[in-house]
């Protein structure tokens, strides 16, 4: 991230914005996928993400952080509209159909794991998809998430443990679910 690009964008430059905005587009799209699993939400929540970003940039008092800053509103933004549409995380046909298409080998793992991850509240969601689909470190979580690392750590923990049950068929105490 460049810094300086950032610190223009804070003094009202909108083409080192706009310019921000570019390299950072494809990571937005895809996390906002993550969370309300069809493109056009997903269009909607980026779109809303960088409407927010602009007119509260100057606010920003840390320019290195500027990514992180935009994946925290992002995230808000994801959960306030699919509050708003009163939906959790749905598996719906379009995202069944994009996961299908991709170039995934093992499709029916890719779709259960999607799966599960629908069904996680919604920290452990934000913890698996900023650590393994962005590749965020536990620090850069736990500044998106304002919450203490050792949390974050116990969210991922507790995350990997929640999937691996409901992938494997099997509850808390080990029993296999029919």
């Amino acid at each position: 991230m460049d810094v300086k690009l950032v610190k223009e964008a804070i003094k009202g430059n909108e083409q080192a914005f706009e310019r921000l905005i570019h390299s950072e587009s494809e990571k937005l799209y895809r996390t906002a996928f993550l969370y309300v699993r069809n493109k056009e939400d997903a269009l909607d929540v980026v779109q809303e993400t960088v409407c927010k970003a602009f007119t509260s940039i100057s606010r920003l008092k840390n320019p290195e952080y500027f990514s992180t800053w935009l994946i925290k509103i992002l995230i808000h933004t994801a959960f306030s509209i699919l509050k708003k549409q009163n939906r959790l995380v749905l598996t719906g046909d379009e995202f069944l159909d994009t996961a299908i298409v991709s170039e995934e080998q093992d499709v029916e793992g890719r779709i259960d794991l999607i799966t599960a991850m629908a069904s996680l509240n919604q920290n452990y969601q934000t913890v698996i998809i900023l650590f393994y689909f962005q590749g965020q470190s536990i620090k850069m979580i736990s500044d998106t998430m304002g919450t203490p690392e050792g949390t974050v750590k116990t969210y991922l923990h507790r995350a990997k443990l929640e999937l691996r049950m409901l992938l494997e068929g099997v509850n808390q105490y080990g029993q296999k679910m029919v």
